[in-house]
């Protein structure tokens, strides 16, 4: 983790904020050599499950029409 005096932090607080936010690595601010603040990514949750992964799945060809193949489960 990346770790920043809080008078650097002070000076250069949007950089480190577009940093964090593009990296979604966060940074450690020190205040005479001891931790006192962490400046971390937001990790948004859905609300509900439905629709979580709205985006992450990708079709291939028609899901509806039934396949060619004799499933050993119908014979």
């Amino acid at each position: 983790m990346k770790s920043i005096k809080a008078g650097e932090f002070k000076a250069k607080c949007l950089k480190l904020m577009d940093e964090v936010a593009a990296t979604g690595k966060p940074v450690l601010i020190t205040k005479n050599g001891k931790p006192v603040a962490q400046l971390a990514p937001i990790t948004c949750k859905p609300k509900t499950p439905y629709g979580a992964l709205k985006g992450h799945a990708i079709i291939l060809g028609d899901i509806i029409e039934p396949i060619d193949v004799e499933w050993e489960a119908q014979r």
